[in-house]
């Protein structure tokens, strides 16, 4: 029995990556999206896709412009209670804390130390940002990688219990896939850190490093003890990706315009706004938590991932918002599964 319980798992964890599959195959083309419920949502997306790839029609779009963006917290993985990214960090506030006395005086520090986790969600991606700057100095960016993969690999969630990296939507993803195998170059445009990003994206995401756009520090190249090269990251912030951020790095790191973007909150509305003001065909989308059963239910009352001002444009201006609770099968991945679900693009 043992012996058939384990080839189950094996076929159903092939079943899932050959649905995730960038090259598309016969089982994806039959339903390219299996985890999204028949709609409006999942229709717009599927309109809007044959009728930018269709050659030779009205709205077709070349290759080489497809380009898709995506916020990352929030759009892709859970966010709450807290950003995942502050939870990373929480720990080595906690480590240098005795080195630190004025922490207890200064938000966000006092917040975290505290465990006020009002105070703390009030300070949102800026106050996550400013932890990082403040401990993350004087070490390299090869050694941060490494700390990312190795919180990644032995934290859990405070309420799934379940890796961090494991809670990324399965519609989403099925929508990444879907996407590549039509033409499009997806990429990340979150308000989250770069280098906190990079590590794991591609395993997960199938979004390779050089297509992540995130908040970033100073690094300065500088030659190592043992006479070799290496990347400091410094205490201080370069550049914020978030909110008018965000269409300012998209032309900073990208250099196309994207024809279809997906956020979750009033971080992503200017990103929405500049993908939907372009020529041509457009595609805007929100994901809107609905769902408190099998995730969260916020939207403008939230201290993190707030949805008020976006939500607003989004129904003036025709935007996808796609309803977790009433558009999606599924949330996450079968646990089994979970950070497996990547493909290269």
């Amino acid at each position: 029995m043992a012996f058939v319980i384990r080839n189950i798992r094996v076929v159903w964890l092939a079943i899932v990556l050959l649905a995730s599959c960038s090259h598309g195959n016969a089982f994806a083309q039959s339903d390219p999206l299996p985890s999204w419920n028949d709609g409006a949502a999942r229709k717009a997306i599927t309109d809007f896709v044959a009728r930018v790839t269709t050659q030779g029609g009205a709205d077709f779009v070349p290759p080489a412009e497809r380009i898709a963006t995506f916020d990352n917290d929030g759009t892709l993985w859970t966010e709450q209670p807290v950003y995942f990214q502050l939870a990373f960090a929480i720990d080595r506030v906690k480590a240098m804390a005795p080195q630190h006395p004025d922490w207890k005086a200064r938000q966000p520090f006092n917040a975290l130390l505290e465990r006020n986790p009002k105070a703390l969600a009030a300070t949102g991606e800026k106050g996550l940002l400013q932890i990082v700057a403040a401990t993350h100095a004087g070490m390299t960016t090869d050694a941060f990688a490494n700390s990312v993969r190795d919180w990644l690999a032995t934290s859990r969630h405070p309420r799934f219990n379940r890796p961090y990296d494991s809670l990324v939507y399965q519609p989403m993803l099925e929508l990444l896939a879907f996407l590549r195998a039509n033409g499009f170059k997806t990429f990340v445009v979150s308000g989250g850190g770069v280098e906190f990003m990079r590590p794991w994206m591609e395993r997960v995401y199938g979004i390779p490093p050089e297509q992540v756009v995130g908040s970033s520090g100073i690094v300065k190249f500088q030659i190592g003890v043992d006479g070799k090269p290496t990347l400091m990251k410094q205490a201080k912030l370069e550049f914020v990706d978030d909110g008018p951020g965000k269409p300012v790095g998209i032309n900073r790191f990208i250099g196309r315009r994207p024809i279809l973007a997906f956020g979750n909150s009033d971080g992503d509305l200017e990103m929405l706004q500049w993908t939907a003001a372009g020529s041509g065909l457009r595609l805007a989308g929100i994901v809107h938590h609905t769902d408190a059963e099998r995730e969260y239910a916020y939207d403008r009352q939230s201290k993190i991932g707030r949805l008020d001002k976006a939500l607003d444009a989004a129904a003036a201006g025709g935007w996808i918002v796609v309803d977790m609770k009433r558009d999606w099968k599924e949330v996450f991945p079968p646990p089994m599964t979970a950070g497996a679900k990547g493909t290269k693009p």
